[in-house]
């Protein structure tokens, strides 16, 4: 086989092993894009006496803030506890850099504050996570605070 022959293929078999190589790139090297959508500020601890009011659970909230320029659809989203009491979203259609409050109690819903419609707290004071998941029940956001 003469030399110019032998570099040909070589060539091809390295190329060959390059486009091997290629195609054996493992899917979890591609990047999901983050949410805009996180958990804000949070009043796990209800000012003044735990009497179960409504004034009082309503004082319980978890802000969600939408970071980003465009409007996310909640629908279908998720806010829970330690617990696994869950808040599920009905249609509200969060716009960009804006927050709306999640109260325990029950109240009139509106573009900024949602009621979980609850007669007892939900957030432990000495300790709790906040977990939101998207329609698709993947984790978005966390917070957590006291004892674990």
């Amino acid at each position: 086989m003469s030399s110019r022959r032998t570099a040909h293929v070589l060539a091809l078999a390295l190329a060959a092993g390059g486009i091997t190589g290629a195609v054996a790139v493992p899917a979890t090297a591609t990047t999901v894009a983050r949410s805009p959508i996180t958990l804000g500020a949070i009043q796990y601890d209800s000012p003044g006496r735990d009497d179960r009011s409504q004034r009082s659970l309503n004082a319980e909230w978890v802000t969600v803030t939408n970071t980003g320029s465009g409007a996310v659809n909640l629908r279908g989203w998720t806010l829970t506890d330690r617990s696994r009491h869950t808040y599920t979203f009905g249609g509200l259609r969060l716009a960009g850099h804006q927050s709306v409050r999640v109260h325990t109690g029950i109240g009139r819903d509106s573009g900024h504050d949602v009621h979980q419609n609850r007669r007892d707290y939900v957030w432990n004071n000495s300790g709790d996570t906040a977990t939101l998941r998207d329609n698709h029940q993947h984790v978005v956001a966390t917070r957590s605070w006291g004892r674990r």
